[in-house]
């Protein structure tokens, strides 16, 4: 009984000693500020670049604590091409005449986006054709534009943080 006691403490201690975590997630730990690049806008609406800037600054620093910098002095840049915007297309229509609003509308961004070590040059998270959907009633599109861009600002801070 006292040597299954002694094992057992045995096994506690050695198990205390290992160090255990996920380890590799995040960023590197010398990133601590990042330029958001103006996007490039293949689309005829202007305000993209701006809302999708405003956005990625915000959450970039709410999420994952980095501070906003100049591109010539921050430890990573952020910068793509709005590739394609979408609006208008139909998802579903209000069988109620009375309603004021009859249908249901979808709209779709596409993005290439990448992060970038500037202190060592590696590419940290990249994706090319990163599309985000937004729903919004008849007349809403600023809501399902508002949806589309928190989605994609989502995946590049999810990315940022699973470097594995």
């Amino acid at each position: 009984m006292r040597r299954s006691g002694a094992y057992s403490l045995v096994l506690v201690l050695l198990t205390a000693c290992i160090p255990y975590g996920f380890t590799g997630g995040g960023l590197p730990s010398h990133i601590r500020t990042v330029a958001i690049v103006p996007f490039d806008n293949q689309t005829a609406t202007p305000e993209l670049p701006r809302e999708l800037t405003d956005a990625l600054r915000t959450r970039l620093h709410d999420r994952l604590g980095l501070r906003d910098a100049s591109e010539a002095k921050a430890n990573a840049i952020v910068r793509g091409t709005i590739q394609r915007y979408e609006i208008d297309i139909p998802i579903g229509y209000s069988a109620n005449n009375k309603q004021t609003t009859t249908a249901r509308r979808q709209l779709q961004l596409v993005v290439d986006i990448e992060m970038i070590d500037q202190v060592t040059g590696k590419t940290l998270w990249q994706r090319k054709g990163l599309l985000a959907e937004g729903q919004y009633e008849e007349r809403g599109e600023a809501t399902g534009r508002k949806q589309a861009i928190d989605r994609i600002v989502n995946d590049v801070i999810d990315g940022a943080q699973s470097q594995w």
